[in-house]
């Protein structure tokens, strides 16, 4: 039977994140009301702009629910904003920058610089079996530092920012600075899903 898998649908490359789920194997929804939330077996938190993503989740009433969802445990993965939803602490955030949290890491905001530094490159991703996985990177953030629970994924094989972390997973938590959902490769996804069946 296939699990339900939620795309936050507040703001954000919400519909590319459901066609890679559905193409996964998930039955996936949009979630923008917390009875939609408590439907879901897991949670994709799209790439977006973090600080109008938080707000946003306030608006809907979906900031504590969520946060209290996967502090229960909910499997939720994170790409780009996401990333920084999930972090515990964020540098170069707005003052007052919240996140929903659970993952121990602190990751730096537009890390790699503006839009017009954005790149491609192709990362050795644990967990993803197939070879490199061609990633995106749009003002993404970048790991900084994080917990001993926190297992590296993926590091910038080369280039001024070679050796940066760009993926993570702690427990049901997973996370990438970079867009799979805008690649046509859906095998971050697919693991994601996988994940959910045990």
């Amino acid at each position: 039977m296939s699990k339900t898998v939620g795309v936050l649908a507040v703001q954000g490359d919400v519909r590319e994140h459901l066609v890679a789920l559905r193409e996964s194997g998930a039955e996936a929804v949009s979630v923008r009301r917390p009875e939609e939330l408590e439907r879901v077996d897991g949670l994709v938190l799209p790439g977006g702009e973090s600080t109008t993503m938080i707000r946003l989740l306030r608006t809907f009433d979906l900031l504590a629910p969520l946060r209290e969802r996967i502090a229960d445990g909910l499997p939720a993965y994170g790409s780009c904003a996401g990333m920084i939803l999930l972090a515990e602490q964020v540098l170069d955030g707005q003052p007052d920058q919240e996140t929903v949290g659970g993952l121990d890491v602190t990751v730096r905001r537009n890390a790699f610089g503006r839009q017009v530094d954005s790149f491609e490159t192709d990362l050795e991703l644990t967990g993803v079996a197939g070879g490199p996985v061609h990633a995106v990177f749009i003002r993404a953030p970048w790991v900084e530092a994080s917990g001993p629970e926190v297992e590296v994924l993926a590091t910038v094989p080369s280039g001024p920012a070679a050796g940066r972390v760009v993926a993570v997973r702690q427990g049901h938590l997973l996370a990438t600075s970079f867009h799979p959902e805008v690649t046509g490769d859906h095998r971050v996804h697919a693991a994601f899903v996988d994940s959910l069946a045990g």
